[in-house]
């Protein structure tokens, strides 16, 4: 089973006014960074049930047992920053209820920091929002979406060119009412498709496709059926590929509208950052990515 799917207890809402009680200053999130990462487990000594005690004019604090110092903010993505860390947690409470997303320049606005303080920052967070390795989609008589869709430059339609060789290809799985997993290809290809879906859907999955050729070869794998849209076929009962059109289409409405160009290089951390907030689109998010930021990456 997915990750948010194994959450016994979630919020459902996750507002300003929770995240300010929460979180009012900078100690509180120092705080939080260290009770995620250690509890009340010393890392120096193993003593359980120790207490700490913080580090005038430094964000550390002190062993209990072993006076020794620990420093939670180490190997996280908040090392060696000057920026306040309530505003590193407001902007990641930021990210987490932008339907849309957050850019860089809307972050410099609203902290009031640099552009270049800003962009990192956004890097760092998306950082956070990575796909879960490991975990499949389908199996159970879950119906699964495939698809693939192409962002980047326009279309070139000169004679000899291939009519998407400006753009980038990104593969996507999602269930039907459940979750998604999308990753940047250099090209949508049958081999590229094929290594793609073994690597994230179960044996045996009822897979809905299009007409594309790049899923012939799934008939042997899964239950594969599809829909021709080239005869404007676009649903033939419950086999469709409308959820992850939809996905898709939200995925392109947000590119063009918050960050407008996205380089090559770093695309795959924006489909990711959208391939988390629609995974956890029915559930708070700002707990789960608060609860990340205090992991070692």
């Amino acid at each position: 089973m997915y990750f948010w799917k194994r959450i016994l207890v979630v919020k459902m809402r996750y507002t300003l006014k929770d995240f300010k009680t929460e979180y009012p200053d900078d100690a509180a999130c120092l705080l939080s960074v260290l009770e995620n990462r250690y509890g009340d487990t010393c890392p120096r000594c193993g003593v359980i049930g120790i207490k700490w005690h913080p580090i005038t004019g430094r964000k550390g604090f002190v062993c209990s047992e072993c006076d020794r110092h620990v420093y939670p903010l180490a190997d996280t993505i908040f090392r060696k920053s000057e920026t306040s860390l309530w505003n590193w947690f407001y902007a990641i409470y930021q990210f987490s209820v932008a339907k849309n997303g957050v850019s860089a320049k809307e972050l410099e606005r609203t902290l009031g920091c640099t552009y270049k303080t800003a962009w990192r920052m956004c890097k760092q967070i998306r950082l956070l929002m990575a796909q879960e390795a490991g975990d499949k989609l389908g199996g159970d008589g879950t119906a699964v979406e495939a698809d693939e869709t192409y962002i980047g430059g326009r279309e070139n339609y000169a004679k000899g060119e291939y009519r998407f060789s400006k753009k980038v290809p990104v593969l996507g799985v999602v269930e039907k009412g459940g979750v998604a997993k999308a990753v940047v290809s250099d090209y949508a290809t049958t081999s590229r498709a094929k290594s793609f879906l073994k690597a994230n859907l179960e044996a045996g999955s009822e897979l809905h496709t299009d007409e594309s050729r790049i899923y012939l070869w799934s008939k042997g794998e899964y239950k594969h059926k599809s829909v021709n849209h080239s005869a404007k076929q676009y649903a033939n009962g419950l086999v469709h590929t409308n959820t992850i059109e939809g996905f898709w289409s939200q995925l392109k409405r947000s590119m063009d509208g918050t960050h407008h160009v996205v380089s090559p290089k770093y695309l795959q951390q924006y489909v990711n950052q959208f391939v988390f907030m629609y995974n956890h689109r029915a559930i708070a998010s700002c707990p789960i990515l608060l609860a990340r930021a205090g992991k070692r990456v």
